[in-house]
């Protein structure tokens, strides 16, 4: 494998998008950076990315060799107001104008049904891009980032939750509890936008490969999930809209005993998911196969399609 940067000890970014509910344009920046505005922050709406910044140690801000140089929003008024808030230099009319400016993009968005549209022109100018979760919630669009990894484009999407510091804790402490029977999951927001982020937290306890099926018994607001692994363990997940509460709240039952875990390290999290993809540009090695993110959107697919249909059992081999 090679670099799929220029330089991979110099690495100039795009921060591309932002829509309501994500403030990730102005944590993941301000991460990589190393530096913040928290006033600037606060007046775009998210306080809440203060509280975890302000209690870092200034060393722990940055990411050695990289940069966030280019920023764009819809709206002008908040692609300023990020600029300002990580000292992002450049501010560009048109997502398309970091092309030949950058080395990769950063689509800081979460809503999947736009995510082929707002990637293609980078995928096709041949940048690397790194697609907020989830990657996709649509069976047509799977297909065609599937078209475009086989066809050597580089892009990578995850939720922070696959690196949340509580939850690797609880992977090491998996032998005292048996044999796994059950893992829930709990989560605010919808499944659509969310449900990735209750499923990627969840996947690494089980062997990847081997989710058979999604039965989703609830509504828009409140989503029931059941999801069948191979090897019996069953998986339920609640993707509530209000259930703030219990954001990111795990579970886990084995034959022998149980322990649970509640994501709280968001900071952690956030930096770790912009470390593997500096990674990945700088080795041109996916952090992990390809066909994990498929598997996982096919989840999320077959989440929707099972709420839809009156909470009827969708394979995932039903969504190709």
């Amino acid at each position: 494998m090679k670099p799929l940067v220029k330089n991979p000890d110099a690495i100039r970014l795009a921060m591309l998008g932002m829509v309501d509910g994500n403030g990730h344009p102005y944590s993941w920046s301000a991460i990589i950076n190393g530096k913040y505005d928290p006033s600037a922050i606060a007046q775009g709406g998210y306080p809440q990315i203060n509280t975890y910044l302000d209690v870092q140690p200034r060393t722990a801000l940055g990411i050695p060799g990289v940069r966030v140089t280019h920023v764009h929003c819809n709206n002008p008024a908040d692609a300023e107001r990020v600029s300002r808030a990580a000292s992002i230099p450049q501010v560009v009319k048109r997502p398309e104008d970091v092309i030949g400016e950058v080395d990769a993009v950063v689509i800081a968005t979460d809503i999947g049904h736009e995510h082929v549209a707002r990637a293609r022109p980078f995928i096709e100018a041949g940048l690397p891009v790194f697609i907020d979760k989830p990657l996709t919630d649509r069976a047509d669009h799977l297909r065609q980032f599937i078209e475009w990894q086989r066809a050597g484009h580089a892009c990578l999407s995850t939720s922070c939750l696959r690196y949340a510091r509580e939850y690797a804790d609880a992977r090491k402490q998996l032998t005292a509890l048996g044999d796994l029977r059950l893992i829930t999951m709990s989560m605010s927001k919808t499944w659509e936008r969310y449900g990735i982020h209750a499923m990627e937290g969840v996947y690494p306890f089980l062997p990847a490969g081997g989710w058979e099926s999604v039965t989703n018994t609830g509504t828009s607001k409140a989503n029931i999930v059941h999801v069948r692994h191979r090897c019996g363990v069953d998986v339920v997940l609640a993707v509530i809209a209000d259930l703030y509460g219990a954001f990111g709240h795990l579970a886990l039952y084995g034959a022998k005993g149980s322990q649970q875990a509640a994501f709280r390290d968001t900071f952690y999290a956030f930096k770790t998911q912009s470390e593997v993809f500096v990674e990945y540009l700088r080795t041109g090695q996916l952090p992990f196969p390809f066909e994990e993110t498929v598997e996982l959107m096919k989840i999320i697919i077959a989440g929707i399609r099972s709420r839809e249909e009156g909470g009827r059992t969708v394979r995932l081999t039903e969504v190709g």
